[in-house]
C-alpha cells in the first residue's frame, strides 16, 4: 500500500463522501492525479479542500456530474475526452438507495439511473481513454453484500407496484457485479482489469440517511469509510497479474459472488439481454 503512482490519472465518482472520499483520499496521498464526480459543487468544493490539504497533493480536480442524467454523463465524458488523457483508474463508486419510488427527467427510475445506468454509461464512454493507460487501467466498481440476498433479473426499474427500495437497491449491485464479469469478457483484449468489490458495512452519510433504523442500531459498530475503502485503493495499486479479471474482491482477497444455498449463480445468464437494454437505455451504438 506504500506504492507511489504519481503519473497514473484516477477518476472516483461519488467522492464527497462516504467511500468514495476515502477512496479518493487514499488515491491522492500516493501521488495519483484524482479527479472527484460529484453531483453537488459546494459539496464537492468543500472535499477537494480537505483532500489537498490532508495530503499536500495539489493534482485533485472537481467535476460536477449528477451520474442519474444521461445528458449529463454524456456532455462530461466529451468534455474530459478533449483533455486526451489516459484514465489509469476509474472507480465506479458513486451509489443510491431511494427508498421511495422516484423517476428521473429522462424517465428512469431513480437509483437504477444511478447505480446501473450511470455506471454502464460511464464505463462505456471511459472505454477508449482507459485504452490509452492500456495495460494499467483498471475499472473498480463498488458493489455491496446486499448483492447476495438477490439474483439478477431484467425487471431492471422495479416493476412491481409495491416499490422496495432497499430491494432495488440490492438488485441494483447484483447488476453490477454481473456487468464486471462481462466486461472482463468482453474487453479482455483492450489492456483494462474490471473488478467489483464490496465494502462491507461501513458508517457512511449515504448509510445514515437511506437505512436510518439500521445505522442508529449499529452505530459504533459499523466500518469507517476508510476501512470501506481500503480494497478499492488496494485492487488500485496490485499489479494486474495479481488480480483476477471480473472478479468480486472483499478485504483484499477475491470473495465467492453467490452464497451456497441462495440459487443466484444461474442467474447471470440473463446479463446479455441486460446488457443489451442498458445500451438501448443509454442510446449508444450496438
Amino acid at each position: 500500500m506504500q506504492v507511489k503512482i504519481d503519473r497514473k490519472n484516477c477518476i472516483v465518482t461519488g467522492a464527497n463522501s462516504g467511500i468514495g472520499y476515502a477512496a479518493a483520499e487514499g488515491l491522492a496521498s500516493c501521488g495519483a492525479t484524482v479527479y472527484l464526480i460529484c453531483r453537488n459543487k459546494e459539496r464537492g468544493e468543500a472535499a477537494l479542500s480537505k483532500i489537498q490539504s490532508a495530503t499536500g497533493n495539489t493534482n485533485v480536480h472537481l467535476e460536477v456530474l449528477d451520474l442519474s442524467s444521461q445528458s449529463e454523463i454524456k456532455s462530461f465524458v466529451s468534455r474530459f475526452a478533449s483533455k486526451d488523457i489516459p484514465v489509469h483508474v476509474l472507480v465506479n463508486n458513486a451509489g443510491l438507495l431511494e427508498t421511495k419510488r422516484v423517476t428521473t427527467s429522462e424517465g428512469f427510475e431513480m437509483n437504477f439511473a444511478v447505480n446501473v445506468l450511470g455506471t454502464y454509461t460511464m464505463t462505456e464512454l471511459m472505454l477508449p481513454l482507459l485504452e490509452k493507460a492500456a495495460p494499467d487501467a483498471k475499472v473498480i466498481t463498488v458493489s455491496s453484500g446486499g448483492m447476495y440476498t438477490v439474483p439478477l433479473t431484467t425487471d431492471l426499474q422495479y416493476s412491481d407496484e409495491k416499490f422496495d427500495g432497499v430491494v432495488q437497491y440490492a438488485r441494483n449491485k447484483r447488476v453490477q457485479v454481473a456487468l464486471t464479469e462481462k466486461w472482463a469478457e468482453m474487453y479482455t483484449n483492450k489492456g483494462i482489469g474490471f473488478y467489483s468489490m464490496h465494502p462491507g458495512w461501513a458508517e457512511t452519510p449515504g448509510i445514515a440517511k437511506s437505512l436510518p433504523g439500521f445505522n442508529k442500531s449499529f452505530s459504533g459498530k459499523l466500518r469507517t469509510s476508510a476501512e470501506g475503502a481500503d480494497t478499492i485503493i488496494w485492487l488500485a495499486l496490485q499489479p494486474k497479474e495479481n488480480l483476477v479479471p471480473g472478479a468480486l474482491y472483499f478485504d483484499r482477497a477475491e470473495a465467492p459472488k453467490h452464497l451456497k444455498l441462495a440459487a443466484t449463480a444461474q442467474s447471470h445468464a440473463v446479463i446479455d439481454s441486460i446488457i443489451d437494454n442498458l445500451r438501448s437505455m443509454a442510446a449508444l451504438p450496438q
